[in-house]
């Protein structure tokens, strides 16, 4: 385990998949956020840490909704706390692709449009991944899926320009390739007073089809290339965290994927 993980909230050894970005991505969420939270889990690669019967991956509370709904139980957890007081816990969604920009972007958007002072983060590995690599609203264009063999015909669904547009105080992209960086804006999504949403690109070495030890090499390629985009929007202005001199082009990045193939 890295030494500079601060609270060790997350077990070791989770069966993840080997080169697992949702693994790295989950970590250091949590390491922000500290044992002061709660965390709600939908259905899908995630599920492996909320757990299952009497068994958790996590020393935190939290539970596996439905995977349609992560935002509203979130919103009703932090109606419980604010009845009792409890201001000083953090309530955070934790979803998916498929269970954000698919599934569960209404409850999200109800979420979103009342101002609920919830935490949102969607790791987005771009696929429904826990069910065997299906094409989500977050399958980039020409990726092949298990349902798009002959590639996918539409692009990638703009998640963050649809969470901009509720006008909320803070958002964010990230990536597990900077880590320093997701971490920083997991800490200003956390202070932020109101609903805050974070979005994670995290690379699947199952599903898109790489080596598993170069999962980290693949999500900052994703960034140095253009294809990935690293800024926050705090009260509406939007600003990049990172300058990107294009010294990986968008054909590198994609060529060491055989969904592209």
């Amino acid at each position: 385990m890295n030494n500079n993980l601060k609270h060790n909230i997350v077990a070791q050894g989770v069966s993840t998949c080997a080169g697992c970005g949702l693994d790295i991505a989950i970590r250091r969420v949590l390491n922000v956020l500290g044992e002061e939270t709660i965390i709600v889990i939908p259905p899908g690669c995630a599920a492996l840490f909320s757990g299952y019967g009497n068994c958790t991956a996590m020393k935190i509370p939290g539970f596996q909704g439905n995977l349609e709904n992560t935002a509203a139980y979130a919103a009703g957890i932090r109606s419980g706390l604010e009845a009792q007081g409890k201001n000083n816990i953090n309530v955070v969604g934790f979803a998916g692709d498929g269970a954000t920009v698919d599934i569960g972007l209404q409850s999200l958007s109800g979420v979103l449009e009342r101002g609920e002072k919830v935490i949102y983060v969607c790791y987005d590995n771009e696929a429904y991944m826990n069910t065997g690599n299906q094409r989500s609203g977050s399958t980039p264009l020409n990726a092949t899926t298990k349902t798009t063999p002959g590639s996918k015909l539409v692009p990638k669904k703009n998640m963050l320009e649809i969470v901009m547009a509720h006008h909320i105080p803070y958002v964010a992209s990230a990536s597990i390739g900077y880590i320093k960086d997701l971490e920083r804006k997991v800490q200003k999504a956390k202070d932020v007073q109101g609903p805050s949403y974070i979005h994670i690109h995290t690379p699947c070495p199952t599903g898109w089809g790489f080596e598993p030890h170069l999962t980290v090499e693949i999500a900052r390629k994703a960034v140095l290339s253009g294809m990935w985009e690293l800024f926050e929007v705090i009260d509406g202005n939007k600003v990049s965290t990172m300058q990107v001199t294009n010294s990986v082009t968008p054909e590198e990045y994609m060529c060491e994927q055989r969904r592209f193939k």
